[in-house]
């Protein structure tokens, strides 16, 4: 099965989130400014999605997606299957573009994107305004993306990590919590990077 997306509905979604990310962060002064000047980079405001996980997967990812979902609906979360559901080959960037923009809409609190390797699908959520994704391999690498960077999707390589690592990503990514401070004032930077090519709601 293959997702497909309007380009209507994308520059809905973009519009969309690009006035809510524009209108609640704050104006970045220099970078000696001290982390208190600037307001924590907060979740969206969610209908009834706390506690909502949107997931997809390419054809390389699937049997992963499948075991991980699982293991959200074990721990509480619901989750919003963005597919593919079968082997039959689909272009991984339709399904990070699904994800990330469940994501950046408020539909779902977190976003989880797998592929072979985790990276193309990375690259293409990271194009949707408001989404900070990151490419997990280990631990540590789950707890920075969190604590340093406050990611809100996250991207495996199916191909390249076993089902009790990737879990463990998972839980760990799932759990750990923004760390604010010096890194509230570099996220608000990372922000600020995307809105330099919006003015109004469109590319400048």
């Amino acid at each position: 099965m293959e997702f497909s997306i309007s380009d209507q509905e994308i520059k809905e979604i973009v519009h969309e989130v690009v006035e809510q990310t524009m209108s609640a962060q704050p104006t970045l002064s220099n970078s000696s400014s001290s982390p208190n000047q600037h307001s924590l980079p907060t979740e969206p405001t969610l209908k009834n999605a706390n506690n909502t996980i949107a997931i997809g997967a390419d054809h390389g990812g699937v049997d992963l997606k499948e075991i991980l979902k699982e293991e959200l609906v074990k721990k509480g979360y619901r989750v919003i299957d963005c597919g593919t559901n079968t082997k039959e080959s689909v272009d991984y960037p339709d399904i990070a573009l699904a994800v990330a923009s469940r994501v950046a809409s408020g539909e779902a609190w977190r976003g989880v994107c797998i592929d072979g390797a985790g990276i193309g699908s990375c690259m293409a959520a990271n194009k949707v305004p408001g989404i900070r994704a990151a490419l997990c391999y280990d631990y540590a690498t789950a707890v920075n993306s969190r604590e340093h960077n406050d990611a809100n999707v996250l991207t495996l390589g199916a191909g390249l990590i076993g089902i009790n690592l990737s879990k463990l990503i998972l839980n760990t990514w799932l759990t750990t919590e923004f760390g604010g401070g010096r890194h509230a004032r570099r996220v608000n930077k990372i922000t600020a990077i995307g809105q330099r090519y919006y003015k109004d709601g469109k590319l400048s």
